[in-house]
């Protein structure tokens, strides 16, 4: 009886650990997704707290980019951010690469393309667009919503129906936007008005102003 209750006490600090264990990843994960709100990751990256793992600062998705729209994160955001890759929609808008270059170079396989499945997807047709960033038109600097006529953007979407348009005025279909960027980076104004925010954190009071801080 004294050695079960050993035992016992035992499996009961071991599964207490365990849950401490949990506990603790789940803290630290929950941190890591909220700071990378500061950022927008290359498409189809994997979860936030995978990639700060097993990304391996390669710089190949960066080299790989035809656009020049990835960097390294610089040092200010922390040890385990620095020099992992990122996108610099604020200047520049990802062009949806067929072939997607950077993806391909990921020899880590932080950035994967889905799977998808066989009996749901024709033969050839290419994998999902990927949700790069939370877009919409900031009405107190478009143009159109202030009198003149713009347009600017209006052929710049390269997803059908994501940019639509309310006689001169342009609006953002936030299910079919992927956040590329191409109609912020067609945009005249300035402060410009297509604002951006990370997937993790659609707030509208937190657009634009980490992700600044990210790529400048």
């Amino acid at each position: 009886m004294a050695i079960d209750g050993v035992m016992k006490r035992r499996d009961l600090f071991k599964l207490g650990a365990q849950k401490t264990a949990q506990a603790a990843f789940d803290y630290a994960a929950a941190k890591i997704g909220s700071r990378a709100g500061n950022w927008l990751r290359p498409p189809f990256a994997v979860d936030e707290p995978d990639f700060l793992l097993d990304c391996t600062r390669c710089d190949a998705c960066i080299e790989a980019c035809p656009h020049q729209v990835l960097f390294r994160l610089p040092g200010r955001h922390g040890l385990e951010a620095a020099g992992t890759p990122a996108m610099d929609l604020l200047v520049r808008g990802c062009r949806l690469c067929e072939d997607w270059p950077c993806v391909k170079a990921c020899d880590p396989g932080v950035l994967k393309l889905p799977e998808t499945e066989e009996d749901a997807t024709p033969p050839g047709a290419p994998p999902p667009l990927p949700k790069l960033a939370h877009v919409r038109i900031d009405a107190e600097a478009c143009l159109p919503y202030l009198g003149p006529e713009c347009g600017a953007c209006r052929d710049s979407c390269p997803v059908p129906g994501a940019l639509k348009w309310e006689g001169t005025k342009p609006f953002i279909d936030p299910e079919l936007c992927t956040g590329c960027a191409l109609c912020r980076e067609a945009c005249i104004v300035e402060p410009n008005a297509v604002l951006l925010a990370a997937p993790v954190d659609s707030r509208a009071s937190s657009f634009e102003t980490d992700l600044r801080s990210s790529s400048g």
